[in-house]
């Protein structure tokens, strides 16, 4: 029986078909970083848009109406279109080999939860052509000027429902085949911690999906269907959408994070040549900041009008998210301390991930703080922030983990001169993009206007340049993949001298189908 499973098994497809239909967690996981690669010069674009229109005061390029879709647009595509399936895409290529799994648990679903994302994201992208607009209010849709879309408004709804439910479903297929596929002799606690971030993710995932689809379907239903859930005319609370939405906002940046924090795990101590510090405490520390995440959400609501002890529950819960988070970062330090360093491209976008996440996480520190709060809120010193924890975090640990997997997946090598231009131009301009915004946003400049005062001209130009030497710099990151895929130097089955963990087991590339008998983990 099992030759014949396996002979109509390897009878797969080829050409286009092959994609379509694929069940292979290795193309899936392909499929999705292909596309967030695609999505993240999308999103790029509707940034240079707003860093082209904010070079000068005054109304420049676009008008208002259009810079506020940009705004809107951007953190739609980033987020749901690139952070995340990036981070779903190396949880799909890494997780069954890591655990040493067959594939992952549910193929098909997974096939499927790939293929929504398209369809999604043209839903939104389409609203740019339509009437009214596309949506304007901003990405975390406050009514009621969400309310106030034009047409546009319906593909908005759909296509984050859309969003939710393919991460709903990938996630649900990260639990099961971590729960259920790994091998004989991986216990949890020997997993990589790759997967014990993705495992508490998914979760995370899970819990809150739900949550976003029920508040958007509640604003689907203020304008079309006479509801007055956010509407104070009618007895509802526009207060009530901001909690609502930041009980899953709040965990949102989480499941953004906390897969950044597995792959900087695996690559610090690959280029150290030590195990990892504190491998339980990693583990531990991941599992409260999950935690925690879910009652921090109002501090993005201090200036609404909350109870008093509402506002010191908040603050105070919010500051002890440092504590697991400065953990991990002193594992980290404490990892490379009198370690063998060698300072790959990906260790450096490792470093550059700790040195840079910990900026961001201190400025968050300072938002934490209510009476700040209320100075920084609706400043660029908030922008500052997240991009300080979304860009040199997430999007630098996506590159390290591309840089550190790709020899295994594609069998070359890619070159190491490129790959360090490429992580010198990125942390040179990401800085000179972001850090000027804490200036302007101490001074009082504030967040989604087209137009400023003139005292924050310098900072403001000095911005958009570093915006456009960031964009141009992904440009040779693009060059260096199309060029690992075809050429280069030969990969060894390891890549790396001190690489440990399954997949370094398998050849480079690996087999289409990995692991038919199970390996065992001593």
């Amino acid at each position: 029986m099992s030759s014949v499973v396996n002979e109509h098994h390897d009878d797969h497809p080829s050409g286009i078909m092959r994609w379509i239909t694929t069940t292979n967690h290795k193309d899936i996981g392909t499929l999705y970083l292909w596309f967030s690669l695609i999505m993240f010069f999308i999103g790029g674009l509707m940034a240079l848009v707003i860093r082209s229109e904010l070079f000068q005061p005054g109304l420049q390029f676009v008008d208002p109406q259009f810079f506020n879709s940009m705004t809107t647009m951007h953190a739609l595509v980033m987020i749901f279109g690139v952070v995340m399936p990036a981070f779903t895409g190396l949880a799909n290529w890494l997780i069954p080999i890591m655990v040493g799994g067959p594939d992952m648990a549910l193929p098909r679903m997974n096939n499927m939860s790939f293929w929504i994302l398209p369809f999604a994201f043209s839903m939104l992208l389409s609203t740019l052509f339509m009437d009214g607009g596309a949506p304007a209010g901003g990405w975390t849709l406050y009514p009621p000027l969400s309310l106030q879309t034009g047409n546009a408004f319906p593909f908005l709804i759909f296509a984050i429902h859309f969003m939710g439910l393919s991460s709903i479903m990938g996630a649900i297929n990260v639990v099961a085949t971590i729960l259920n596929m790994r091998a004989p002799g991986m216990t949890l606690m020997k997993m990589p911690l790759f997967v014990w971030t993705w495992l508490i993710t998914a979760f995370l995932l899970i819990a809150v999906m739900p949550v976003l689809a029920g508040g958007v379907t509640m604003l689907l239903t203020d304008k079309y269907f006479g509801t007055s859930f956010f509407n104070a005319a009618g007895g509802g609370d526009p207060v009530m959408f901001q909690h609502i939405f930041w009980f899953f906002g709040h965990p949102e940046v989480y499941i953004l994070i906390l897969p950044s924090f597995g792959v900087v795990s695996s690559i610090i101590p690959t280029f150290s040549r030590k195990p990892l510090f504190g491998y339980s405490s990693m583990v531990y520390a991941t599992a409260s900041i999950a935690f925690l995440s879910f009652i921090v959400w109002a501090h993005h609501m201090f200036t609404v009008g909350m109870p008093l002890g509402g506002e010191l529950f908040f603050m105070f819960a919010t500051m002890l998210i440092a504590v697991p988070t400065g953990v991990k970062v002193f594992n980290w330090v404490s990892t490379m301390w009198k370690g063998a360093m060698t300072f790959e491209t990906p260790m450096l976008f490792a470093i550059g991930f700790i040195v840079m996440f910990t900026i961001g996480g201190f400025s968050g520190l300072m938002l934490a703080i209510t009476p700040a709060d209320f100075q920084y809120h609706d400043t660029y010193f908030v922008v500052a922030h997240f991009h300080y924890v979304l860009v040199p975090g997430s999007i630098f640990a996506i590159m390290a983990a591309v840089y550190y997997w790709l020899p295994k997946w594609t069998g070359h090598y890619y070159s190491e001169f490129l790959g360090k231009t490429h992580f010198w131009l990125s942390t040179i301009f990401v800085n000179l993009t972001f850090f000027p915004m804490h200036f302007v946003g101490l001074a009082g400049m504030p967040r989604r206007i087209p137009d400023y005062s003139l005292q924050f001209a310098d900072y403001n130009a000095i911005a958009s340049i570093g915006a456009f030497g960031f964009g141009l710099s992904q440009l040779i990151f693009v060059y260096i993949l199309f060029k690992c895929l075809k050429s280069g130097e030969k990969a060894t089955d390891q890549v790396w001298e001190g690489a440990e963990g399954l997949e370094w087991t398998l050849s480079s590339p690996p087999p289409y189908h990995s692991f038919s008998e199970p390996p065992v983990v001593k």
